[in-house]
């Protein structure tokens, strides 16, 4: 077991700021000819390949990669412009097979993997900061904040939000997206020797490795991606409520897939979330409700502003009556019809209730139980200084104790869901002394 607790990480009251990369603000790779000499650089030098991406979520409905930012030790600095090299016939997967057995290194991993995969780009081994950072039980996991404690410099991050999308890309975005990666390798280093001062690294790399697996894996379909609708269980058991937040986002998700922009710039989830509390049946029930009336207007106060300028005309093309309809078509559902939040389907059909008020009421034996089980894994977290949710998933304490599933059978059940061996073996002997009540 390793050591209780991390050593100290640096304590840098004022780091210093990075501005810029050290060999300048790089300019787009968005040809056949500046492709094949970047892969050639990067495949001539050698240790692990820093990587990050940008894409423009907030502005557009496809969320594949618009940047991808790599550099080695020893290679420059490069930004691949991902939809000019595909028009331009480029093969993006070659990075990879130029360099089949290099480590990656990303920041919060699980984000960039699955468009990756996408692209056929499928690295073999990880080595993900963000993760590490939480591993190492650090508070604030965001890259500056571990480049600053690590390495006691600060990045300038002012573009996180900008549209990737847009061309010319401007020399300020360019500079923010080189920068994401100009830290990564030593950033990498400082953590792995942090992870192995503290009797981690066999076990980072075990999360690493299932972090790249299930990056890369097929996405799963997602039978009611509705359902992830921001503040949605605040409408609890209203089944009304929730037809028409289903009926919204269906109907703003063919809207915002059809015009290829966001579906928050067409209607807000904080808006969806209100006309189904409200349920307006009339004119002036609707008109009460600013969302569905106005277009989504967003304000920074930064050039930004101008990014988002660039979709009104697209906005405007969905007009008020659009929700309207999709309201008035949930209002006149029968209630066998509506949708019911309360279980969570697991892999083999069962279910298990998510109320922990009805379990508490109804099923007592299987609260005390979870209970007694949730302050073990709370004492192992802090032992080992590991944030409590990475220590095994909430929800396998809730399925096992909901199925009453004990023993050994409980151990198998942790590794069918994808539990890992050192998640396993910290918890087993703390949850198998706990019974069925």
């Amino acid at each position: 077991m390793p050591a209780q607790g991390v050593q100290s990480l640096s304590s840098v009251s004022n780091p210093i700021l990075v501005a810029e990369p050290r060999g300048g603000v790089p300019e787009l790779t968005d040809t056949p000819a500046k492709f094949a000499a970047a892969l050639d650089d990067l495949a001539g030098c050698s240790g692990p390949l820093a990587v990050d991406a940008e894409r423009a979520s907030e502005y557009r409905y496809w969320d594949g990669d618009d940047v991808i930012q790599m550099r080695r030790d020893g290679s420059a600095t490069y930004l691949f412009d991902i939809p000019a090299l595909l028009k331009a016939g480029c093969h993006v997967q070659d990075i990879t097979e130029r360099m089949p057995d290099v480590e990656w290194i990303l920041h919060d991993a699980a984000q960039d993997l699955p468009s990756f995969a996408e692209l056929g780009l499928r690295p073999s081994r990880l080595f993900d900061t963000e993760f590490a950072a939480r591993f190492l039980n650090m508070k604030h996991t965001g890259l500056a904040a571990c480049t600053a404690a690590f390495l006691g410099l600060t990045l300038a991050k002012e573009h996180a939000a900008a549209d990737w999308s847009a061309r010319p890309l401007m020399r300020d975005l360019r500079n923010y997206a080189a920068l994401d990666v100009e830290l990564l390798i030593q950033l990498r280093n400082a953590m792995d020797r942090q992870l192995k001062a503290s009797g981690k690294s066999e076990w980072a790399r075990q999360e690493f490795d299932h972090i790249l697996a299930r990056g890369l894996a097929p996405r799963p379909a997602n039978p009611e991606p509705w359902i992830h609708v921001s503040n949605i269980t605040k409408l609890g058991a209203d089944r009304r409520a929730l037809g028409i937040v289903r009926e919204l986002w269906l109907t703003r998700d063919y809207w915002a897939q059809k015009l290829d922009i966001s579906p928050q710039l067409l209607l807000t989830d904080a808006t969806i979330i209100e006309a189904a509390k409200m349920k307006p049946r009339n004119k002036r029930q609707f008109a009460a409700i600013k969302g569905l009336n106005h277009r989504v207007v967003r304000k920074t106060g930064t050039e930004q502003d101008k990014m988002f300028a660039r979709y009104i005309p697209v906005q405007e093309k969905v007009k008020k009556h659009v929700w309207r309809d999709a309201i008035k078509k949930a209002l006149k559902l029968h209630h066998s019809q509506l949708p019911d939040l309360m279980s969570y389907k697991i892999h083999d059909g069962t279910s298990y209730h998510k109320s922990m008020k009805y379990w508490r009421t109804h099923q007592p034996a299987r609260y005390v139980r979870l209970e007694q089980m949730r302050r073990a894994v709370a004492q192992i977290s802090q032992d080992v200084a590991i944030p409590v949710d990475l220590i095994i998933r909430p929800r396998l304490l809730k399925e096992v104790c909901w199925d009453e599933i004990q023993g050994t059978a409980m151990i198998d059940r942790f590794r069918e869901r994808g539990a890992r061996e050192w998640q396993i073996g910290l918890v087993s002997k703390s949850l198998l002394a706990i019974n069925i009540g």
